[in-house]
């Protein structure tokens, strides 16, 4: 059986997402320990997106195959969603499993996906944040004009080659289509100088939205103009006068898959190597 598992963790205390060697605490050890103790088998996850570490999820899916028998024990009752009252009592308070279900066999938490989105929380408030949103709410040194960072981010949208606000991994392609990239003044009498991003794509590559996001600021400061952003997408390598806005203000809060008559043909599109 394939499962699908909704999950939201903050990732303030994890070296991200991916099991690593060694007693490294990461997102993807912890829930596959706690699975595989309640399944009796051995389980492994793939994600919709790797998160790096520091970086929460409100709406990460991922998806495991498991042995039908694996649930056919008296606290599950062969029902997946049985497993989200067990794994609650597993897992500790930083991540949770708040949906559990039968996928369709050819469901891919990472290939199906298509859409990912992501909101990213920054205040200029030379006070910092708000110390009960002080995990997931990043400080930008310099006060910012929302309409020009909110110009760098129109110019961003679409079919691109981010090449130069990627970190560049092997065999892979730094070409994705950003469909909504918007800001928005959030602040409140507690919390001012405050800014949302908001941002979706059919995919990101590593660093991505953190080095969107600091463009943006960085133009939305008046440290750079619009021209440096549109030179930014010419380049076909990682540049290193863009910046990464730290990890803690990046929130993943959803992804989006097709029907599950459209399931191949979506993972068919995913894995071919885009150009543009």
């Amino acid at each position: 059986m394939r499962i699908r598992l909704d999950i939201a963790y903050d990732g303030t205390d994890f070296h991200g997402w991916a099991r690593q060697k060694g007693d490294i605490r990461t997102v993807q050890a912890t829930i596959e320990d706690a699975l595989t103790l309640v399944l009796r088998t051995p389980v492994a996850l793939t994600v919709a997106g790797r998160t790096d570490a520091g970086v929460h999820a409100a709406r990460q899916v991922a998806h495991a195959d498991i042995p039908d028998e694996s649930l056919d024990q008296r606290s599950l009752g062969g029902n997946p969603a049985a497993l989200v009252r067990r794994l609650a009592k597993l897992l500790p308070e930083d991540v949770r499993v708040f949906d559990a279900r039968e996928a369709h066999p050819l469901f891919d938490a990472r290939f199906a996906a298509l859409t990912r989105s992501y909101t990213y929380r920054v205040t200029t408030d030379p006070a910092g944040a708000l110390p009960t949103r002080a995990r997931d709410t990043a400080v930008w040194g310099k006060p910012i004009e929302l309409g020009r960072a909110q110009a760098a981010a129109d110019l961003l949208v679409g079919l691109q080659d981010f090449a130069a606000f990627c970190k560049l991994r092997e065999h892979a392609t730094t070409i994705r289509d950003v469909h909504a990239f918007t800001w928005h003044d959030v602040s409140t009498p507690h919390e001012p100088a405050l800014y949302e991003a908001r941002i979706t794509a059919d995919a990101f590559c590593w660093n991505m939205v953190r080095a969107l996001t600091a463009a943006c600021l960085t133009v939305g400061e008046g440290s750079r103009e619009l021209d440096w952003v549109v030179g930014l997408l010419d380049k076909d390598a990682r540049d290193p006068e863009v910046r990464l806005a730290p990890a803690k203000g990046l929130t993943l809060t959803g992804v989006t898959y097709p029907r599950d008559e459209d399931l191949a043909e979506r993972v068919a599109v995913t894995r071919d190597r885009r150009t543009l």
